[in-house]
């Protein structure tokens, strides 16, 4: 199925973070909890500030509304009778003080997202209390997966609001691994060759061949699907080569092929700050105080402090489960067919957990060293 205009920006927006911030070691994150944070603060911002982030969502200032359709849309997965039932929850929230004047619009628009609303915290009264609030909140929305996203120090006393997205996903496979045909195997990371746990099955999977990468989808129930991208050489090097024109080509172009698939399980567990990353995109204004955040609310003193995610998956016989966490810290200047195909992943990959239907990717991963 041809990859559409949306679908392609929010690759594009996906490939760019993930280089971004991935270093050279294993990496996760989450393309849709960021982008729902990123969307809400474009929606909250005005001028420049408003402008960077839709230009680093959709390619081009003002175009946000089609890649928060996207968003909404792959918030809904879809229960077939007989099927293991999937799981996935969504939250948006803006934590606000209450003496921060909030633009009854922005409210409305919030409540147009999955889960969005409004909820108070005594940010500038008892920070550690604020901290406390909003980390139990993400841990209940992400069933424990992440306690902390926020960790000591995070909120000071001139912090007064937060846009938070939570995600949770967890589905079975359509066709599990058996896990008797799980055992160590090779794995040839630059490190140097070692054992990992290795899943093993043989399927009829989406597959393609384009510009030296290799794509099998694993379809999970509920429209979600896992998409190994193994490059023919070295990972680093192949890298630098995968665009979201190469990745819309082997998305697009694959066919269902009998696979012989290797596979190692998967436990990824990375936090990180994106404002250097974002800097780095050309997403510089909301930085920069004060920025205008009058879509948000009256008082001119606000600016954006930083930007923390964290990611988690798993990936085992049976199926995926990832949770997500993205908060957006925001403070005063001043107070106020055919033959089979042999997939032995056993070396570096890219691994992508997405809606099938909207494109929406949930995860983007680099697994070094497994």
């Amino acid at each position: 199925m041809p990859v559409s205009g949306t679908e392609r920006a929010h690759l594009r927006f996906a490939l760019a973070l993930h280089r971004a911030t991935a270093g050279t070691g294993d990496a996760c994150f989450s393309p849709y909890s960021v982008a729902s944070a990123l969307g809400l603060v474009a929606a909250a911002a005005r001028g420049a500030a408003s402008e960077e982030v839709s230009t680093l969502l959709a390619g081009e200032p003002g175009q946000v509304s089609a890649q928060a359709t996207l968003l909404r849309d792959a918030a809904e997965l879809t229960a077939r009778t007989g099927q293991d039932e999937p799981v996935l929850a969504v939250s948006n929230t803006l934590w606000a003080w209450d003496q921060l004047p909030l633009r009854p619009d922005y409210v409305a628009e919030l409540a147009t997202w999955p889960a969005g609303g409004v909820s108070g915290a005594p940010f500038v009264e008892d920070p550690e209390g604020a901290r406390a609030l909003i980390n139990g909140d993400i841990a209940k929305a992400t069933r424990d997966l992440i306690p902390e996203l926020l960790s000591p120090g995070t909120i000071g006393a001139d912090t007064v609001a937060s846009i938070v997205n939570a995600l949770y996903l967890r589905v079975a496979w359509t066709s599990p691994f058996q896990e008797s045909g799980t055992a160590d195997a090779d794995f040839h990371p630059p490190s140097g060759t070692r054992r990992v746990p290795t899943m093993r099955q043989s399927e009829r999977l989406g597959y393609a061949e384009h510009a030296g990468w290799r794509l099998v989808a694993l379809p999970a129930v509920g429209g979600v699907e896992a998409v190994v991208l193994l490059p023919d050489g070295p990972l680093a090097n192949a890298e630098s080569t995968l665009d979201s024109d190469v990745l819309a080509e082997l998305l697009s172009s694959r066919r269902q092929t009998m696979v012989n698939l290797a596979l190692p399980k998967l436990s990824l567990d990375v936090r990180t700050g994106l404002r250097s990353a974002l800097r780095s995109l050309g997403v510089r204004t909301m930085f920069t105080p004060p920025a205008d955040f009058s879509g948000l609310t009256a008082d001119p003193r606000l600016y954006v402090s930083d930007v923390l995610h964290e990611a988690v998956l798993r990936v085992d016989e049976s199926g995926l489960e990832g949770a997500a966490a993205t908060a957006v810290m925001m403070r005063l200047v001043s107070m106020p067919a055919g033959d089979p195909v042999t997939v032995e992943v056993d070396r570096p990959f890219l691994f992508l957990v997405r809606h099938a239907d909207t494109g929406a990717v949930y995860f983007l991963a680099r697994v070094v060293e497994p």
